[in-house]
């Protein structure tokens, strides 16, 4: 298993908040610059790489001359807008050395549990990496509320690697890996090398929070794997301070704990295409359209003969035939109005049309799936 890290292209790499901020004394900027090297090496090899980093709250506490975290929203919201202007000058500062761009994403969960801000979420990002840019994600904590936090940023990274189709995701944290037991507490723990994702008995091996600077601990990047897995990336969780992690991972060093998932992301995403979405509406397809989409290419606006359903952009509807027999279904890059303005007209027209240019195609081929007959 590990050479599927080894040869895998695109990863997602969360780091802690223990690791950024050296457990709580401030900004590591060396730490900082060394996972700049190590992710600049690994964009030369051709991968790309989305970086999700904690530390903003607590750098601003560091910042604010707070020794104790707070428990009050507006206190963390406070901090967490202070230390991530820090923080994010850390990063472009680091990566810069190495002629790497980088953009900020601030993230709540309503931004991935909307489809239409999962949608934009996964366009800016896929243009960011086809541009060569690092983005570095973290959770917006200058407005998050109970209702809408991630919780971690585990769960956050998770999250990432199920929205770009990362082939893994790479936990850095304060712990050299999950042990059959808390280490901290039973001297007789053993380290596990790899295992299943979705084996549930680890969850009962993982101890709490490692600092009071980190709001998870292992079991965050247990759940977090498992969330992972279901959209086919594997989790490796490794220590941030054991030397050059990333780059060991990438030539298939046997590092940390790798937690491996049983289907490959695009299998993974397509299931979840095929099987859970409700359909909103229907595009008509004419026979062009009907041999492309079989083809494996994207769904093109000139090719719709009718939109039926009212709907909004990145909702689901199916691709039919002027049979009415439904040939795939994927999300819509525009809502329903706007498809029907299109609709017969190729993406060159549509600034004219509409205005704007959402995207070139009605249906990307990556958020389309083919149905089986």
């Amino acid at each position: 298993m590990r050479n599927t890290i080894r040869s895998a292209r695109r990863l997602v790499v969360k780091v802690g908040s223990a690791l950024v901020t050296n457990n709580g004394a401030g900004l590591d900027l060396t730490a900082i610059g060394d996972w700049a090297r190590q992710i600049a090496a690994l964009r030369a090899e051709g991968r790309e790489i989305v970086l999700v980093s904690s530390g903003a709250i607590a750098a601003g506490m560091q910042r604010l001359g707070w020794s104790e975290r707070p428990a009050e929203t507006h206190a963390l919201q406070a901090a967490a807008a202070v230390g991530q202007m820090g923080l994010a000058q850390a990063y472009e500062g680091a990566f810069n050395q190495y002629g790497l761009k980088t953009a900020q994403l601030l993230l709540t969960h309503a931004d991935l549990a909307d489809r239409l801000r999962y949608l934009n979420s996964r366009s800016t990002l896929s243009k960011l990496l086809e541009l060569g840019v690092v983005p570095i994600i973290n959770e917006n904590d200058t407005v998050v509320t109970d209702e809408i936090k991630f919780g971690d940023n585990d769960t956050l990274g998770a999250l990432v690697a199920n929205l770009i189709e990362a082939d893994a995701l790479i936990i850095l944290t304060d712990q050299k890996g999950l042990y059959t037991a808390d280490p901290r507490k039973d001297p007789t723990a053993t380290l596990i090398s790899e295992g299943h994702a979705e084996d549930r008995s680890y969850e009962a091996m993982a101890g709490g929070a490692g600092t009071g600077i980190s709001r998870g601990g292992m079991i965050t990047k247990i759940r977090a794997a498992q969330r992972a897995a279901s959209s086919g990336a594997h989790t490796l969780i490794v220590s941030g301070r054991e030397e050059n992690p990333l780059l060991r991972l990438a030539a298939g060093e046997a590092l940390g704990t790798l937690l491996y998932a049983s289907r490959t992301p695009l299998a993974a995403r397509k299931q979840w295409l095929a099987d859970h979405l409700q359909l909103a509406g229907s595009f008509v397809l004419d026979a062009g359209a009907v041999r492309a989409l079989q083809g494996g290419a994207s769904l093109l606006s000139i090719g719709v003969i009718e939109v039926r359903g009212e709907f909004g952009r990145g909702a689901a509807v199916a691709c039919v035939d002027t049979a009415g027999n439904e040939l795939a279904r994927g999300l819509s890059n525009y809502a329903s109005p706007e498809a029907r303005r299109i609709a017969r007209h190729a993406s060159s027209e549509f600034e004219m049309l509409l205005g704007y240019i959402e995207e070139p195609e009605l249906i990307h081929r990556d958020n389309l799936v083919l149905r089986q007959v």
